[in-house]
């Protein structure tokens, strides 16, 4: 809770009654205002914009059913809870309908649930201040083009996108799966001189070894069977904007020289074709693998990563960065806010509790559909705990902490063994494992596949 004295206005024109919540009021840390109708209660409003109205349904002149409905229409998240001796169910509902916070009966025998009610209205109007300033730092701080990020890393980031954006020079970016190097690499694209011309994007792990130098070079009809007509590469379709070569590790290691030639020579020919076409394109790649580990393994060309690689943009994992998981969280609900046509406030602050404990192995794409999913499902004002998936709600803030004896072991036969005894603990569920390691689940896989791990 803030330290600030939230405002209250009771509204009453019974002054023993006034008195007495003051007096109560007071006593629970509140600041209480009092009008004895509601011409006096909206004066007041405009003078002392109160936190909370407290406020009896039969007045003279104005009801406050009225009063409620003139609140909302100055603000619409001010918390306002209605009283009366005349209580009915009719009414109540009616209440609710005009957006009353809650409907209590006189005599107020229940005082721990006026108390309870106050903090709660008090809760939520602290947790509304923190959803307006993160939304205020997303638009004031954000970064270039759809990044989010005070973090130093990401202000880092930044000052290299908009450093490099203006020089026309090749750019490697790598980072595990979903920290936005394809985000990195529209950003440089819209910064740049090459903006109003194409960006292509071709990924080289989803495209099957037998097409992708068909869409890498393009093809003249009759090249192979099935080409029924001619296509055009990627290098022809980026002429003078931007060719993103995402994955390019997973590219067939057959094929790395070809694309190397082509880059040095600024030419490309198609399949079955005989004639060279120009081209002007920036290149910008990306790889979720350590660089000079897929090097290495034969994964990926050294002469083939230093022409691309004159300039690096390492994306750092959201772990690494948790003070940024609320400000993308409040911009991710903004985001589905539209594309839902609903209107949720923000995280609550149990929600965002557990939302910073966790690890975020997916990372930022699993913050975004995480938050997607929440928006969708959340059934009040807020995203609490319920709306959050299971393994977010059982976050902590450490995975378990395994002890191995290393002596002369490698550090190959320890890894081996962290992820064995990972899997065990996680009852054999990779994706769980995964979470708990803090990688991506795709690289539990490989690691079992090199281990030669059968689970």
């Amino acid at each position: 809770m803030t330290a600030r004295k939230r405002k209250v206005l009771i509204v009453d024109d019974d002054p023993g009654i006034r008195e007495s919540l003051d007096v109560l009021l007071n006593t629970w840390g509140f600041e209480p205002l009092q009008a004895g109708d509601a011409d006096e209660a909206m004066q007041l409003v405009d003078r002392q914009d109160p936190d909370i109205v407290i406020s009896d349904v039969v007045m003279p002149e104005m009801s406050g059913l009225e009063l409620l409905r003139q609140l909302k229409i100055g603000n619409p998240n001010r918390p306002v809870l209605l009283i009366t001796a005349q209580g009915s169910i009719d009414m109540a509902v009616e209440a609710m309908k005009q957006g009353a916070r809650d409907f209590l009966t006189k005599p107020l025998t229940d005082l721990p649930k006026l108390q309870s009610l106050l903090e709660d209205a008090e809760k939520e109007i602290e947790m509304r201040r923190k959803a307006k300033r993160l939304s205020s730092r997303v638009e004031k701080e954000g970064g270039p083009g759809d990044f989010v990020g005070t973090s130093k890393s990401m202000r880092d980031v930044f000052t290299t996108i908009e450093s490099v954006a203006g020089r026309d020079v090749s750019v490697m970016i790598t980072g595990e799966s979903g920290t936005g190097k394809e985000l990195v690499a529209h950003a440089i694209h819209n910064l740049s001189q090459r903006q109003n011309k194409p960006f292509v994007a071709i990924n080289a792990a989803a495209i099957p070894e037998t097409l992708i130098e068909s869409e890498v070079f393009g093809h003249e009809r009759g090249s192979f069977t099935g080409a029924i007509g001619v296509r055009q590469g990627c290098f022809e379709q980026a002429h003078g904007g931007t060719l993103f070569l995402d994955e390019i590790a997973e590219m067939p290691m057959s094929l790395q020289p070809k694309l190397l030639r082509v880059l040095s020579d600024g030419r490309v020919r198609r399949l079955g074709g005989t004639h060279e076409f120009e081209f002007d394109v920036r290149v910008v790649a990306a790889t979720n693998r350590d660089p000079m580990l897929a090097i290495e393994q034969g994964r990926l060309r050294e002469d083939l990563y230093y022409r691309l690689n004159v300039v690096p943009i390492l994306l750092p994992p959201l772990r690494d960065r948790q003070e940024d998981v609320l400000m993308l969280a409040q911009h991710f609900v903004e985001e589905f806010n539209r594309k839902h046509n609903v209107s949720i406030e923000g995280v609550s602050d149990e929600a965002a509790a557990l939302m910073k404990a966790y690890h975020w192995p997916g990372n930022v794409r699993e913050l975004r559909n995480v938050i997607e999913r929440a928006v969708v499902l959340c059934k009040s004002d807020w995203i609490d705990e319920s709306a959050l998936p299971p393994y977010v709600r059982t976050a902590t803030p450490q995975s378990k902490k395994f002890v191995i004896a290393v002596g002369s072991t490698t550090v190959a036969e320890v890894e081996k063994e962290l992820i064995i005894r990972t899997l065990q603990e996680a009852g054999n569920n990779k994706a769980e494992a995964a979470r708990q390691l803090g990688v991506d689940v795709k690289t539990i896989y490989n690691k079992l596949k090199m281990y030669n791990i059968e689970i």
